[in-house]
């Protein structure tokens, strides 16, 4: 009883000190040694041997009996790791896909114009979207699905009930959640072998430059003309290729601004915000849910073209879509002459 009580004394003690369990056990190892020691040491007849159950046999069969069990927890403990299925994204500078990612990935693969090189510089490649509302959520879906290696993702804005009517990469359970850290979770459920990195903040002047830096491809899905004219100048002053959309009503377009590779840039085709009242935001104009669907998803086929070189990107040229009325159309667009954000070129906007 006096052993016993020592050893309620000293895990109550290891517990009330927050201890690890492999210290507690260190301390009850020493008691029992103790024991053991004074039945082995002490001389027949001694008060301490006697006190503590007189037969140091009785110590050796529950020293081993612990010894037993706690071997036999270590070897549960190793086989439960060892059965973990744990998702591991190869590094993205690799040569090769993991068997997982042949299979996730092999309807890309099979495609002529992307194959295993394409998806291999599909893995390799760091995408910035900025938004996690309409048109980031589509566009970060699709990226993710595509095996898009490192996605980024800005946002300062929370999940809004109103939100969910088009904003598919949320769910209600995630209201009041930071968008990015409810993007985060969704991205992460669809495909563990893509590196996510939300930042939850505004972008602003000072922020845009040593973001985009560590970016090939920026995606712009903000729903204001200031932030877009924000991205728009960092992604020119970076040298980094901008696939932008916008959406209103029923209405969306779509371009890949890039003047360092000749296209133009924002600047030269919007080179003044709109008169108020011209582009209301969506909360004041409102917008059909599934049109974000729609320009979101282009933007990604636009970021998987773009990266893989498969097909012709959207270079100069912008596309007009009408859901309404099922139609869309190309403008061609050149850099405008004297554009104070990229220099621009020759000829302005031709139809």
């Amino acid at each position: 009883m006096l052993v016993l009580a020592m050893a309620g004394a000293l895990v109550l003690l290891g517990r009330l000190l927050r201890l690890p369990w492999g210290g507690i056990w260190a301390m009850l190892g020493v008691l029992w040694g103790a024991v053991m020691l004074a039945h082995l040491v002490l001389p027949a007849g001694h008060p301490l041997p006697r006190a503590t159950g007189g037969d140091w046999r009785v110590w050796a069969v529950v020293g081993g009996l612990a010894a037993l069990a706690l071997a036999y927890r270590a070897a549960l403990v190793a086989l439960r790791r060892r059965a973990r299925p744990v998702a591991r994204r190869a590094p993205a500078a690799a040569n090769t896909l993991s068997e997982t990612e042949l299979d996730r990935y092999a309807r890309h693969i099979i495609l002529r114009e992307i194959g295993g090189p394409g998806q291999r510089r599909l893995r390799a490649a760091r995408v910035l979207v900025v938004g996690a509302g309409g048109l980031g959520s589509p566009a970060l879906l699709y990226l993710a699905a595509a095996g898009v290696g490192t996605i980024g993702v800005i946002d300062d804005d929370t999940v809004a009930n109103s939100n969910l009517q088009r904003q598919v990469i949320h769910a209600d359970v995630r209201i009041g959640l930071p968008k990015v850290f409810s993007a985060e979770a969704s991205l992460r459920a669809l495909n563990p072998f893509v590196d996510i990195r939300p930042y939850n903040r505004r972008l602003t002047a000072d922020l845009a430059p040593g973001l985009f830096a560590d970016y090939d491809l920026i995606l712009d899905g903000s729903d204001n003309f200031d932030t877009r004219a924000l991205v728009n100048a960092a992604a020119v002053a970076a040298g980094k290729p901008l696939i932008a959309g916008a959406v209103s009503q029923w209405e969306g377009q779509l371009t890949l601004y890039d003047p360092a590779r000749g296209a133009p840039c924002m600047a030269c085709l919007f080179p003044e915000p709109p008169a108020p009242g011209l582009a209301p935001a969506c909360a004041e104009a409102g917008v059909m849910a599934a049109l974000p669907g729609i320009v979101g998803a282009m933007m990604a086929a636009e970021a998987i073209k773009e990266i893989t070189g498969a097909g012709q990107s959207l270079r100069g040229r912008l596309i007009l879509h009408d859901a309404l009325w099922g139609e869309s159309r190309q403008i061609a667009v050149k850099p405008r002459p004297g554009c104070p954000v990229c220099g621009g070129g020759a000829p302005s906007v031709t139809v």
